[in-house]
């Protein structure tokens, strides 16, 4: 089967701002998303891939213009089933005044019971995610052969979510994994099992490196970089 190469967006305005974007419009790049963009076809090149597939939000199809200006005959299909997840009335809200909210350590300590008032559970996400894979694993295959790579550019929650199905782990643990804008992970699907091969790889420990005094708490800094409400 298929080898699938998982690309989070690059840091949006919303990661910068502390806001959960959920699928509100108009969530953009920042100057240093559209340079880890820019710089993705670079980290790619020699690995011959069979197609793209984005979420259908902005920031995800922003971070795939570099890549795909370089491999001009790449093609690109936009699949719903790996947007963000509808954190329904908590879109647009700060993160640090969800902080507040009784149903946030819930989504932190026990995720596959959360469900977002007017939105969608972390479960359903988890589902309709794996459902896509299954899908173009199969088609990917088809096409291409069972040796073929191909990439998707999806969500910190998202890939998350994905990562913990592919390793056999209960959605209740999907917090412990964390990916940054622009990382890659990499999963190789075979009959019996999947293999994680990369994790969160960016080729960049600047975020190791302990922040300067009044830069917020770590639980802040860690839900801008895991870029949802299911941000470690």
């Amino acid at each position: 089967m298929p080898t699938l190469i998982l690309v989070r967006h690059g840091r949006s305005t919303a990661n910068t701002s502390g806001v959960l974007a959920g699928r509100l419009p108009g969530v953009a790049l920042d100057e240093r998303g559209a340079a880890q963009a820019a710089a993705l076809p670079a980290r790619l090149a020699g690995i011959p891939l069979a197609a793209a597939v984005s979420s259908p939000l902005q920031r995800c199809q922003e971070t795939l213009r570099p890549l795909l200006a370089a491999r001009p005959g790449l093609p690109l299909h936009t699949e719903d089933r790996i947007s963000e997840c509808d954190y329904g009335d908590w879109a647009g809200r700060k993160l640090a005044e969800l902080n507040d909210e009784p149903l946030m350590e819930a989504v932190q300590q026990h995720p596959s019971a959360a469900g977002f008032p007017g939105g969608e559970s972390l479960r359903a996400m988890q589902a309709r995610a794996v459902d896509a894979v299954r899908d173009w694993n199969a088609r990917i295959e088809e096409r291409h052969g069972a040796e073929a790579a191909y990439l998707m550019c999806s969500h910190g929650d998202i890939i998350k979510a994905l990562v913990a199905d592919a390793l056999g782990m209960h959605l209740d643990l999907f917090q412990r994994i964390s990916v940054e804008p622009c990382s890659v992970t990499v999963i190789r699907y075979t009959r019996l099992r999947p293999f994680l091969v990369r994790l969160g790889d960016t080729g960049d420990f600047t975020s190791l490196v302990p922040p300067e005094e009044g830069a917020g708490t770590a639980a802040e800094r860690d839900a801008a970089l895991g870029g949802g409400a299911g941000a470690p």
